[in-house]
């Protein structure tokens, strides 16, 4: 049972999706129908929904007659169940419906708000339990449909979605279908000024035309990565694998709806050094789209998953060194991290009974859970797991699993392999414990270790200019900003900010932690850079150790409300509901 939804699929179980919309951007709304098909193991049983922030309009059945229908009370994170009543011969519904102001999966920008400042934009986020808001069904990753689309867009406007294009029909409208079950959250939309930029065969870009150019140049090894998985564990399934580049307020690094990745911008940086994001969203493609989490207590699957496979990629693509950069640097993120988590929200096999499942999207799922199954592979062989990870996926494929069937499996198809290996790993302190394992996997990168020798000179006093940095990008700045942020005051950020622009980088990794810095050290020649990020970016994982650090003192949280206030209504649902917490602000 997903605690999160509504719906009773055993009962009545929705299987396909039929959208015929409109986009208005002057009401900023979506109207039209969707067409549910069903699968009705018991036939008296109402057809169940979910829908938050939906204006529902008619309900028809497979004749075209009226059916009645109710929404229930409506919970604040969960929303409302949609409840259909059926006549025997029913086998589709048809209802009209229109999304509302409430609807949390949009994001309605103006032309201000985009990288060309030309035309409004808009796109969805569906994951976790956004869906509900813009397409009433059933929105639990335990239930996968394939769906179609027919989707009308303003003049000139390109619309493109997570599934195959079929072209425009006779009226303009855009076509699309998605043959290869799914879970709902996947289904998503982009609307604006676009166009799109071939890498190969099977891989392109789509972006505003300010940013396409540039982020072809950025991605122009995705080609690669999609061989390199799938030498790894099986053929592509999908298709095409194509990228959309968002405006900033995209509130995460990257989003990894089937054919189209939706990315933000903020991985630009110029030098590839963070395209580990199309690695990361890529591999998504096997874990999470392929074999996907049956509910929200179980993401570790999704994400754990994908981070070691995104690690396997970049090995295979850049090298060992980069991925070892990469997986220490995230192991400490981790670990500062889980200093600031709750005992229950360390644990794998997370409990969200009563909680939203935005509270399990921590660093866990995604670090600590690609250090067991690196944990695996280090007690088993590389080998030997790259096997299992490959039947894994194909006995698994287009399925969603529970934590307790992907053990069941592991069990049968490799620790009965060799009991003596599999006695070295603690299955339950894994998934069920908080904190990291004794056993944990310390990745250590040779050049972090080069930078921490930089990290004692400058501690030492050797000027910033005197330090040897040629040469390093993203992954050695931010080892080097963060070993050092015990020992700054503004005086040594400002001597730093001198010889490296800090300030003024390009670069929003490191700008985001030299900004933290600068509020915790109180440098006073960053805080126009700061509110200018603040009002620009919606990455979640870039504003909330942001807003989180000037909350830490009375003057620092005036001044996070103060530009909250601003900055608020250009931020998407996901990241207000994260920073409306963080400042104490009502639901």
């Amino acid at each position: 049972m997903d605690i999160h939804s509504h719906c009773e699929p055993e009962r009545v179980r929705v299987t396909h999706a039929s959208l015929d919309l409109e986009v208005d951007h002057a009401k900023k709304e979506i109207r039209g129908t969707v067409v549910l098909s069903l699968d009705r193991p018991d036939r008296e049983a109402p057809l169940v929904l979910d829908a938050k922030g939906l204006a529902i309009e008619s309900v028809k059945g497979s004749d075209g007659g009226v059916r009645l229908w109710s929404l229930g009370p409506e919970d604040a994170s969960l929303g409302s169940a949609l409840t259909i009543e059926l006549l025997w011969a029913d086998t589709t519904v048809r209802i009209a419906y229109r999304t509302t102001e409430r609807s949390e999966a949009l994001q309605w920008l103006g032309p201000d708000q985009t990288a060309d400042r030309a035309e409004p934009f808009l796109f969805t986020q569906g994951e976790p339990i956004f869906t509900r808001t813009w397409i009433p069904l059933q929105d639990s990753p335990g239930v996968r449909i394939t769906y179609d689309a027919r989707v009308r867009g303003p003049e000139g406007q390109t619309v493109v979605m997570s599934a195959e294009q079929a072209g425009k029909d006779a009226e303009g409208a855009f076509r699309f279908r998605m043959d290869r079950p799914i879970p709902p959250y996947l289904i998503a939309l982009a609307c604006g000024r676009l166009e799109f930029r071939p890498i190969s065969e099977r891989c392109g870009v789509w972006a505003e035309p300010s940013v396409v150019d540039r982020a072809r140049e950025e991605f122009a090894d995705t080609e690669k990565m999609v061989q390199a998985a799938e030498l790894l564990f099986g053929p592509y399934r999908w298709g095409r694998y194509d990228l959309i580049v968002l405006p900033p307020s995209f509130p995460f690094g990257g989003m990894e709806n089937p054919c189209l990745t939706f990315a933000t911008p903020t991985v630009l940086a110029g030098d590839r050094s963070l395209v580990s994001l199309v690695a990361h969203e890529l591999a998504h493609s096997w874990s999470g789209n392929l074999v996907t989490n049956a509910t929200w207590s179980d993401f570790w699957l999704n994400e754990g998953f994908t981070v070691y496979f995104e690690s396997r990629i970049m090995e295979r693509i850049y090298g060992v060194e980069r991925a070892r950069m990469e997986a220490q640097i995230g192991l400490a993120d981790l670990e500062r991290e889980m200093k600031e988590l709750e005992p229950r929200d360390q644990v794998l096999h997370i409990h969200l009974r009563g909680r939203h499942p935005d509270d399990g999207f921590t660093g866990v799922p995604y670090v600590k859970g690609a250090l067991f199954l690196r944990r695996i592979e280090e007690v088993f062989g590389r080998g030997s797991f790259d096997r299992f990870l490959r039947s894994y996926f194909d006995a698994h494929a287009f399925r969603s699993i529970t934590t307790g069937q992907f053990v069941q499996y592991l069990e049968r198809e490799l620790f009965s392999l060799d009991r003596a290996l599999a006695a070295q790993i603690d299955l339950h302190k894994w998934l069920e414990e908080p904190g990291l394992p004794e056993d944990a996997p310390r990745p250590q990168s040779k050049t972090l270790v080069e930078v921490d020798l930089q990290i004692g000179r400058w501690k030492a006093g050797t000027a910033p200019g005197d330090l040897e940095t040629r040469g390093w990008v993203t992954q050695p700045w931010l080892h080097f900003l963060e070993g050092i942020g015990d020992a700054l005051d503004a005086g040594a950020m400002a001597k730093l900010d001198e010889a490296f622009r800090f300030t003024s980088t390009g670069n929003s990794e490191v700008l985001d932690v030299w900004l933290r810095l600068a509020i915790q050290h109180r440098y006073a020649p960053a805080d126009t850079r700061l509110e200018n990020f603040l009002m620009t970016v919606g990455r979640r994982k870039y504003l909330e150790p942001l807003y989180k650090e000037m909350v830490k003192t009375g003057e620092g949280k005036v001044r996070a409300n103060a530009i909250y206030a601003k900055a608020r209504p250009l931020y998407h649902a996901m990241t207000t509901g994260t920073i409306d917490e963080i400042l104490g602000r009502k639901k």
